[in-house]
């Protein structure tokens, strides 16, 4: 049922954000970052755990402060998924998350001033095993290069890149990923490109500030699908002025349309017209909240009658196709069972679920079985 996405991925260098792999043909990570404070433990340990949930394979939180740093260190010890530490300007909090076990370190090392300090920070990475993310933002590129182009442009971003990888490179380096991030699709697109073709480490993908749920949602869509159709990306995360929880189900969204990771269930779903036999519109809605926990790969399409629906129910894991008196549900492609509308989505999520076991079993028999 799970086609091979067409797309041929870039060739990078692989590195470890805790065990999460990130390039060299690894599945793409989905991150978010939290929006609490982090001198608060208990709320952002608690926003940490509901990105776990949704299925982020990497968290950023913002260390601005050194006590942040040591807050930082007890939220680690409190959560299972990696962690990058979000930092600017002071070396010294980069080295205290470094002993506190940060899992990967955002930093711009043309930011962290002397030559003495970069070596320190870096050396801190060495020693612990510690990957490091080179941000560059076309909202706070370096005052030189904002004087030489006039305005940020994707050479400019790709320029201030190549300033801080060169730091990396000249105390020999090499653990490191990079993002060229802008508002704008244009110039974020055309920046990564070119950064695409110039190094062979991992890319992170983003358009910084997209803006909100839905606003955000299609600019980042069109901006990361270009780039993720032309096999750049290594680690996306969606920016939205919205619940963090929700970059993490729109980056999955994103990924899943392109056939690129399969976490959870992919609906196929008609508009839905007068031809419909039951209320598609509602019966997603409902369907959608309730079998959010699903992390299983699962394909199901929900069409409101006969002219797309057994074609789409073929193609599907469970189908649900309208029909009168009763709709039709076809489980691997066959015609399996009749559903009447007053129980409707009671009954499809209790199949939904039946097969979702099934599935995890045969995975677990599978894994038995070659070990």
């Amino acid at each position: 049922m799970h086609m091979q996405s067409p797309i041929q991925r870039r060739q990078s260098r692989q590195i470890h954000v805790g065990n999460v792999p990130v390039g060299g043909g690894a599945p793409i990570a989905v991150q978010s970052m939290t929006n609490t404070d982090t001198l608060d433990v208990a709320a952002t340990v608690a926003q940490i755990r509901q990105l776990e949930a949704a299925g982020a394979d990497i968290v950023r939180v913002s260390v601005p402060t050194m006590e942040a740093a040591e807050t930082f260190g007890q939220i680690k010890r409190e959560v299972a998924v990696p962690l990058v530490a979000d930092i600017h300007f002071d070396y010294k909090i980069a080295l205290r998350v470094a002993e506190l076990g940060v899992d990967c370190l955002r930093i711009n090392p043309g930011n962290i001033g002397r030559e003495d300090r970069v070596r320190a920070v870096v050396d801190a990475a060495r020693e612990h095993g510690i990957p490091i993310r080179i941000g560059v933002n076309a909202g706070s590129l370096e005052k030189d290069l904002q004087k030489k182009y006039g305005e940020p442009t994707p050479e400019a971003l790709v320029e201030s890149a190549m300033r801080h990888i060169e730091h990396l490179d000249r105390l020999d380096f090499q653990d490191f990923k990079v993002s060229v991030k802008a508002s704008d699709v244009f110039m974020a697109v055309a920046a990564y490109r070119q950064l695409a073709q110039r190094i062979d480490q991992p890319l992170h993908l983003g358009i910084t500030e997209a803006g909100g749920l839905r606003s955000g949602t299609v600019k980042s869509s069109i901006g990361l699908g270009m780039l993720l159709m032309e096999g750049i990306g290594d680690t996306i995360r969606v920016s939205l002025a919205a619940d963090p929880v929700e970059e993490i189900k729109v980056g999955y969204d994103m990924l899943k349309s392109l056939r690129l990771r399969s976490k959870g269930i992919n609906f196929v779903a008609c508009p839905s017209c007068s031809r419909q036999n039951f209320d598609v519109i509602g019966t997603m809605n409902a369907l959608e909240e309730r079998l959010d926990d699903i992390m299983t790969p699962l394909d199901v399409s929900v069409i409101g009658c006969v002219v797309n629906g057994p074609g789409e129910a073929k193609e599907s894991d469970i189908g649900l196709t309208g029909g009168d008196p009763a709709n039709l549900v076809y489980i691997d492609g066959k015609p399996a069972s009749k559903l009447r509308n007053d129980h409707l989505v009671d009954d499809l999520e209790a199949l939904i679920r039946d097969k979702v076991r099934e599935k995890e079993a045969r995975e677990r028999d599978t894994i038995a079985r070659e070990a």
